[in-house]
């Protein structure tokens, strides 16, 4: 190994032939190096941006908005907010119109992770895709909606060495040319419809307490230690969701359906994860937005009041206004 001495002398030596350049090659060398380190940080970037993708954990939009091309009434928006817990945004959406054949489908979603990104983010890719796959869905899209959160549901468990041992759960709108409304849900993230000024729920909160005796019946308990809050074993706010495979003999992931006809008295439907539901009341959350006319300001005026009453949880919101 080389003595300080030598080192020493030999970064003089190095120091005075670099000095010892003409000027135009130092100038050159110089550019040379800045131009290397630029190029090495975006391409680093830019792997980054590649290996985020790859995996689906890119940047989701908190914000959007979208209208129907075979009515115009119909429009939807939607706001997501970051909750001020130390793991990463949990909450994905989904909000589209999409063309089948002659018919239009209005797709909406929320999905809200626990423990994991991916499973949300899972559900945004998959479950409409398994639903709408089902051959009897025209037919009897209840069945299909079933089916299709059983299929999804099972394709989650295999993969659970690649998706991870979280789970999610889910609360799904199908519009069906704007005049079938069909809600299915897993866990808490609910969906409300406003008729004549009135907030009606159409989903179903599943909690432990309410769902003891099923989870018993499985094998599991229901327990508010630690903390205060009812959990499955003693871990999971929620009594159905997708995903927990540690926990999936004591869980269920068939959801609760609901069919609802759209008529001239619909005003409005919000889709909205716990974050905003801890804080609101169903009628609140339908008095805050009613004569607001843009659905994306209706969403994020939500969004707003649920910090605004410290929602510390993730909090997504999806208006669709009639």
């Amino acid at each position: 190994m080389a003595s300080g001495k030598e080192i020493l002398h030999k970064m003089k030596v190095c120091s005075s032939i670099f000095f010892a350049m003409p000027w135009y090659i130092l100038v050159s060398l110089t550019s040379l190096f800045f131009i290397f380190t630029i190029y090495s940080a975006a391409y680093t970037g830019l792997l980054q941006e590649k290996v985020q993708e790859k995996v689906g954990l890119g940047s989701t939009a908190e914000s959007g908005k979208g209208k129907s091309k075979a009515s115009k009434n119909i429009k939807h928006g939607y706001h997501l907010v970051e909750g001020k817990s130390l793991h990463p945004m949990e909450d994905y959406v989904v909000a589209e119109f999409k063309h089948v054949g002659d018919s239009e489908l209005g797709l909406f979603a929320i999905f809200d992770g626990h423990l994991s990104q991916v499973i949300p983010d899972y559900l945004k890719s998959h479950l409409f895709d398994n639903i709408l796959n089902e051959p009897d869905f025209w037919i009897e899209p209840e069945n299909a909606i079933r089916k299709g959160y059983r299929i999804t549901d099972q394709d989650i468990l295999e993969k659970a060495v690649d998706l991870g041992q979280g789970g999610s759960t889910a609360v799904t709108a199908i519009l069906i040319n704007g005049q079938k409304l069909v809600i299915a849900n897993v866990g808490d993230s609910r969906a409300v419809i406003c008729k004549n000024s009135e907030a009606k729920q159409l989903s179903v909160d599943h909690e432990p307490t309410t769902e003891k005796e099923s989870i018993e019946n499985r094998g599991g308990f229901v327990s508010n230690f630690p903390g205060d809050v009812a959990r499955v074993d003693g871990q999971l706010a929620v009594a159905r969701a997708f995903g927990d495979k540690s926990l999936k003999e004591h869980l269920s992931s068939e959801p609760d359906v609901t069919v609802e006809i759209i008529d001239d008295d619909t005003e409005l439907l919000i889709l909205a994860s716990d974050g905003l539901w801890k804080v609101m009341t169903n009628q609140e959350a339908v008095d805050a937005i009613r004569n607001v006319k843009d659905a994306w300001s209706a969403a994020k005026l939500l969004t707003d009041e649920a910090v605004k009453r410290n929602s510390t949880d993730d909090i997504s919101c999806i208006v669709v206004t009639f």
